[in-house]
């Protein structure tokens, strides 16, 4: 069996080093390099066991999710194992399914399993638990939180009003003015507040806002539909996230109309594969990495302290990113179409 003095010969370090590198203590980056280096090559298994009955720790970081069939939330979550596994720390997994019963649940068996700190994304089905997060006896961070952030936790999330406002004033300098949303409703309220923003003193008509019975491409395709029927004449859709966009720009093409030559489309979030969808997506995208790591690092000075994160919020700043989806409104007539056909599901 490999051990630790090994990989401490191998990489011409101490033991401590090594066990500075497996514990995830800070250590210069080119001694990290070589340590990491002689552990594959060696293939070092450390003792798991042996470390958290000697130091109290699990090693082990917990992170809930609302699905990982959500695309941006299955990025974040590779994101942050790769922060972690780099940090020595392991991974434990669960989704909230939106639900605050289960969310409930998880929780109380996550306290049971122990964990050294826990990682929150999204705050649909979340709020009602904030007191028992609150009080967990291990640090708590919370992170891609829109509605309002509590006062008793750190969050680190995206000024996602600010991020609607974007899509809203590229469409508008576009010359867009008769623009409809497609949305994940309520959970998405600040992304279409900030669209309102933009189009100030022009408003947003409530009745162009459309809610969507779904958070997937069908949902999306479905209140695109209802969006181009009430208003033949419309010219622009924002949808509230890109999942949601794909299905919208499908209701588009399959109405007869062209993207971006009748009607523009603009997603949110920026997910892997937009793109490389034709036409390619304009949308607002998020620094996903900077968020993970910001989360991450917060959480693990509060482990290696013994103390408490502070309860600070912040707020990253997002980019627009244009593709081919979006272009300048049309000034005759929608090109003619027989209307579109509903999404069967």
């Amino acid at each position: 069996m490999v051990t630790m003095a090994d990989v401490a010969a191998r990489a011409g370090v101490t033991k401590q080093t090594v066990s500075n590198v497996v514990s995830g203590k800070k250590v210069r980056p080119e001694t990290l390099a070589k340590v990491n280096q002689a552990i594959a090559e060696l293939g070092y298994k450390p003792n798991l066991v042996a470390r958290s009955l000697r130091t109290g720790s699990t090693s082990t970081v917990g992170l809930f999710v609302p699905s990982v069939a959500n695309a941006f939330y299955s990025e974040v979550v590779e994101e942050v194992e790769n922060l972690l596994v780099g940090r020595g720390y392991n991974l434990l997994l669960a989704t909230t399914r939106d639900d605050p019963d289960y969310t409930r649940v998880h929780l109380e068996n996550l306290t049971a399993r122990s964990v050294d700190a826990l990682l929150v994304a999204g705050d649909n089905g979340v709020e009602q638990q904030l007191p028992m997060l609150a009080a967990a006896t291990f640090p708590v961070a919370l992170f891609a939180w829109e509605g309002d952030p509590p006062t008793t936790l750190p969050v680190v999330s995206i000024d996602y009003q600010h991020a609607g406002f974007l899509a809203g004033s590229h469409l508008r300098e576009l010359g867009h003015r008769n623009v409809a949303v497609v949305a994940d409703l309520p959970a998405h309220t600040p992304r279409v507040e900030g669209l309102r923003r933009a189009f100030a003193p022009d408003g947003l008509d409530d009745r162009k806002v459309f809610a969507c019975t779904s958070d997937d491409a069908a949902g999306g395709f479905d209140a695109a539909c209802a969006a181009l029927e009430a208003d033949p004449e419309l010219t622009a859709i924002f949808a509230t996230h890109d999942v949601l966009a794909v299905g919208a720009i499908e209701a588009v093409v399959r109405s007869g109309r062209r993207v971006p030559e009748d009607v523009s489309v603009v997603g949110f979030d920026d997910i892997a594969h937009v793109g490389r969808i034709r036409p390619a997506l304009t949308t607002v995208t998020f620094p996903k990495r900077e968020m993970a790591q910001q989360a991450v690092e917060l959480l693990l000075r509060a482990v290696d302290s013994g103390r408490p994160p502070t309860n600070v919020v912040s707020l990253l700043r997002p980019t627009l990113t244009v593709r081919d989806s979006s272009g300048p409104a049309r000034q005759d007539g929608p090109t003619p179409h027989d209307g579109p056909t509903r999404h069967d599901g």
